[in-house]
């Protein structure tokens, strides 16, 4: 049997702060930021995962994974569904880790990455891309996956498995659609908070041209500035076409109420982030006032309690899970069969250093095997850093290509190692 042999960390960072890429009203200079995790084996592969981060975040990121190796090093390498989810049980429920937490944070994040990498190292031993690999998995074992532990008062195992039945008519159907014209998404390229106004406008009206019927804009700096270039973006992209917005955590509930009344005559889809994502309340507050301009949240959301307790309190109306923030594929399922449980659509995160590569997967996943379906559901997309990997994310006509390779397209390129490498890679020392 192969055995995983040892575990790699690499913190990999990106200048995206010189152009102002990724930047917002929280975070305004942005490095994109991957601290980058393989897991070598004795027998074939290796499995690849991260955690995305925005710059100096990595260097305490890289330790949380480093903490990891004694519990993952000399174990044999989960190929089923049995295999991946003892091993998530294991790192989860580490007592050393989880007093830093516990399921939260840093060390819940380090998880996620180990957790993403031994999925990838799995799909790829069995030639399949995660999405259709784990979507070939019966219910039960799908349903298996998961820790229920304080989640059955809102999902059982019994309703996890029912969903999963119920979404197994039309599944073959919805494979070929899914190879065949790809998935749904949108684009936040021009709505970069520290953009031009020309350069907004440009990229807006390119966006149209491309296929896109939305996009997203960053605000929450100023409201002239929101105003005038929400009023701009209208105007780009006409009345045909979705604008959202994402405050990034910005406000607070009665600030976020008396913003978005103020941008409502520009027809905002959704608000995402308007007030911290801890807060289940604000939240609901919010989406209370607003209606009908959508609540859309999760990149933040630090695990599947908060999800739970989000769609319990009708807080949000769009679910934006993240590949990377919670502990992996596993509590990522559990999140997807939570939305389907309360009837609300999932529009992943993406908007950083290769998590376009690796929610297309979990929302083609949640297409094939969950909800059964693609309305009101869209993947976010930017358009940079995609070169870097060996299974680029591909957007054609405003629609994700479905990814064919094996894995979890999870790994970067040798020569962006190399060259990116934090603080001793060539992109690095001439800076």
């Amino acid at each position: 049997m192969a055995r995983i042999t040892g575990l790699e960390v690499q913190d990999i960072r990106f200048p995206t702060s010189r152009e102002l890429d990724g930047s917002d009203a929280m975070n305004p200079d942005p490095d994109y930021s991957a601290a980058y995790v393989v897991l070598r084996t004795d027998d074939g592969p290796s499995g690849y995962g991260f955690t995305f981060t925005i710059g100096r975040g990595n260097d305490v990121q890289a330790a949380a994974i480093h903490a990891l190796e004694p519990l993952v090093a000399g174990r044999e390498v989960p190929e089923d569904a049995t295999a991946l989810a003892a091993l998530s049980a294991t790192l989860v429920g580490d007592s050393q880790l989880r007093w830093l937490g516990p399921e939260k944070g840093v060390a819940h994040m380090a998880v996620g990455a180990v957790v993403n990498a031994a999925w990838d190292l799995a799909a790829r031993r069995a030639e399949r891309p995660l999405w259709r690999f784990l979507a070939e998995m019966s219910p039960e074992q799908i349903a298996g996956l998961i820790d229920f532990r304080y989640l059955s008062d809102a999902l059982t195992e019994r309703d996890a498995v029912d969903i999963l039945r119920a979404a197994e008519p039309g599944k073959a159907e919805r494979i070929e659609k899914l190879l065949a014209r790809g998935y749904p998404a949108y684009t936040t390229t021009p709505g970069w908070l520290g953009y031009s106004d020309a350069k907004l406008v440009r990229l807006a009206k390119q966006a149209v041209t491309d296929g896109f019927d939305m996009i997203k804009l960053k605000v929450g700096a100023s409201l002239d500035d929101d105003l005038r270039r929400m009023r701009l973006a209208r105007e780009a992209v006409g009345d045909g076409v979705r604008v959202a917005v994402d405050a990034n955590q910005r406000w607070d509930v009665g600030a976020a109420i008396e913003w978005m009344t103020a941008l409502a005559p520009f027809d905002p889809y959704w608000i995402e982030e308007p007030t911290s994502p801890d807060d289940v309340l604000g939240h609901a507050a919010i989406a209370n006032a607003l209606a009908p301009i959508k609540v859309a949240t999760g990149e933040h959301v630090q695990n599947r309690v908060i999800f739970k307790q989000l769609l319990q309190a009708n807080a949000i109306s769009v679910l934006q899970l993240d590949a990377s923030r919670v502990g992996g594929v596993n509590e990522n399922v559990a999140i997807l069969l939570l939305a389907a449980k309360f009837g609300v659509p999932v529009c992943p995160h993406a908007g950083g250093v290769g998590l376009c590569e690796l929610v297309r997967h979990l929302a083609m996943f949640d297409y094939v095997a969950v909800s059964g379906s693609d309305t009101d559901r869209a993947v976010e997309w930017v358009d940079h850093l995609h070169e870097h990997f060996t299974d680029p994310a591909l957007v054609r006509d405003g629609r994700y290509v479905t990814p064919t390779a094996p894995g979890f397209s999870a790994q970067m390129r040798d020569g962006t190692l190399t060259r990116f490498r934090f603080p001793d890679g060539p992109e690095w020392r001439q800076a």
